[in-house]
């Protein structure tokens, strides 16, 4: 395949139709994903990402964000930053290091003020607005779910010259402690691309995911020339029933997968998880993952469907 990107959840789906612009131009996959990702980060209808999105116990924006070249394996990432326009443009530029590539809070923003990167006042009056309702409810702190229906946008691609990368950012567990880092910025668990192989990324609940490392859990499987389909099912599968055989509830996991020859892997342990794609044999399209008994049934979203989603 020429070219190809995945990302997760509807939010994703401007994003990819823009980097599919880039790369049917014969454009570079770090490029497609630092745009695509951004144009997500600026929207603040995705409220779990970027501006506007997901406030901490205390009412503050926190940002994780990381990106992984699978050409040389490096990679950059962001924890626990605040007031950044666009982290995954920073977590790019920390990629070309081969030390300090991975930064947490006021390191990383001292990072970004020294470099020039655009800060803004990231809360606004419909992300204060939903914090303020739901610090009045008695909820668990200790049982935290990921945000229904959108979580971290994460997009893996291939470019024309079979360059691969992984994109992911995001604002976290709603009502989280300050200072908590979930699984989206750790190399392994959140993200994992390799050229040779392929790249794969997560969303949903990071302390259940970094159990499992699931991306690199599901590279690794098709490092062993298992299909990217079965490789993220059952990825899925085994680390939900490792929690089974203590009686731990898992909170929410989807993962998606891209191999180095374009093709697309998703599995997920919720009722069903969107996502987005785009190749050269077509155009950028929502589908569906069902999952049906922990086997993944896959389809195109309809009007009905799209008309039926509330949550973008």
């Amino acid at each position: 395949m020429k070219y190809s990107m995945i990302g997760t959840w509807k939010m994703a789906f401007d994003g990819i139709k823009l980097g599919e612009n880039i790369l049917k131009n014969n454009g570079n996959i770090k490029d497609a994903i630092d745009k695509a990702i951004s144009l997500t980060e600026d929207n603040p209808s995705f409220n779990s990402v970027g501006f506007g999105s997901l406030p901490n116990i205390e009412g503050e924006l926190e940002f994780d964000a990381a990106f992984m070249d699978g050409n040389d394996l490096s990679f950059g990432a962001i924890c626990s930053v605040k007031n950044i326009k666009n982290p995954i443009k920073v977590a790019i530029a920390l990629s070309k290091f081969k030390r300090n590539c991975y930064l947490s809070s006021i390191g990383a923003e001292k990072f970004a003020h020294i470099n020039k990167f655009e800060f803004k006042n990231m809360l606004n009056d419909d992300c204060i607005n939903r914090w303020k309702h739901e610090i009045k409810n008695n909820f668990d702190l200790d049982n935290l779910e990921a945000y229904d229906g959108h979580d971290t946008v994460c997009m893996i691609g291939l470019d024309s010259n079979k360059n691969m990368a992984v994109g992911v950012s995001t604002s976290g567990l709603f009502l989280k402690k300050a200072g908590r880092v979930g699984d989206s910025s750790v190399i392994g668990s959140g993200f994992y691309c390799d050229s040779l192989v392929g790249g794969a990324a997560a969303t949903g609940v990071g302390e259940d995911i970094m159990k499992g490392c699931l991306s690199i859990s599901i590279v690794n499987r098709m490092k062993l020339k298992q299909d990217i389909q079965s490789s993220c099912e059952d990825a899925i599968k085994e680390h939900t029933e490792r929690f089974n055989l203590s009686k731990y509830k898992a909170g929410s996991m989807s993962v998606i997968a891209l191999d180095k020859n374009g093709n697309f892997g998703v599995a997920t342990n919720r009722d069903e998880f969107p996502f987005v794609v785009t190749n050269e044999f077509s155009q950028t399209k929502i589908l569906i993952c069902k999952n049906n008994n922990s086997k993944m049934e896959i389809f195109e979203a309809d009007e009905k469907w799209i008309s039926n989603y509330k949550y973008d």
